[in-house]
């Protein structure tokens, strides 16, 4: 069976998670950590990429970005797995794959949604018990966007920035949103949608997706469809 092409518009915010292979660790050492960072910062220029938001855990990525075009994830996504392997194999003196089949997506738009995907990428370490509070953890985008320290990776989205006009301002907003838990149905709601390729966002928004790409973005009900559907 041919794999679902992917959910891809230009200038449309995707969020994206690649895995280990069979959930094994993809990063061991601090200069691992750094050098996926260089290299996702040298891609994302070269392809074209805005990146808003990311997390790298132990074993797994998570990234929001807005492609200028279509093909511009993509090809980042690939030039930075293939760099990434090889430097993982050469230094670890290992063979084989790293990743776990391709990275999955989900399009995102419509305010909450958004700034939900911030939250939840940035969230991802406390998730794991990992840390108390995201500004903790090192590898995340979290005190970029929250705090202010530079980051040349990080290009704030418009949706970011319309949280005030201030830059101090806006920091403090954001921090703000921290205060409260990420609702489990909105957890549950990007997961769905990421791993399966999907959209989340407002009706409108879906309606649109899904006539501009002349094809089905959200997850069918379960059981035979209706012969007259």
């Amino acid at each position: 069976m041919p794999r679902r092409a992917r959910l891809i518009l230009p200038n449309v915010t995707v969020h994206v998670i690649q895995r280990g292979n069979n959930r094994q660790n993809c990063f061991y050492r601090k200069p691992d950590y750094r050098n996926y960072l260089e290299w996702l910062q040298e891609y994302a220029i070269e392809c074209d990429c805005r990146i808003h938001a990311y997390v790298l855990m132990t074993n797994h990525v998570h990234l929001l970005a807005t492609p200028a075009r279509a093909e511009s994830l993509g090809a980042m996504m690939k030039r930075l797995g293939q760099r990434y392997v090889q430097y993982v194999n050469r230094t670890y003196k290992r063979s084989g794959t790293l990743w776990e089949g391709r990275y999955k997506s989900c399009l995102v738009s419509d305010e909450a949604y958004v700034l939900g995907c911030y939250r939840y990428i940035e969230l991802n370490p406390v998730r794991a018990g990992l840390i108390r509070h995201p500004a903790e953890y090192r590898w995340s985008s979290y005190r970029a966007n929250s705090q202010g320290e530079n980051n040349s990776i990080i290009t704030p989205h418009e949706l970011y920035l319309a949280l005030d006009g201030h830059p101090e301002h806006r920091i403090a907003a954001y921090r703000e949103l921290f205060r409260q838990q990420l609702k489990p149905e909105l957890v549950e709601e990007i997961r769905q949608a990421t791993n399966g390729n999907f959209v989340i966002g407002s009706k409108r928004f879906k309606r649109q997706i899904a006539q501009a790409l002349g094809r089905r973005v959200t997850r069918g009900k379960p059981g035979r469809p209706s012969p007259n559907t």
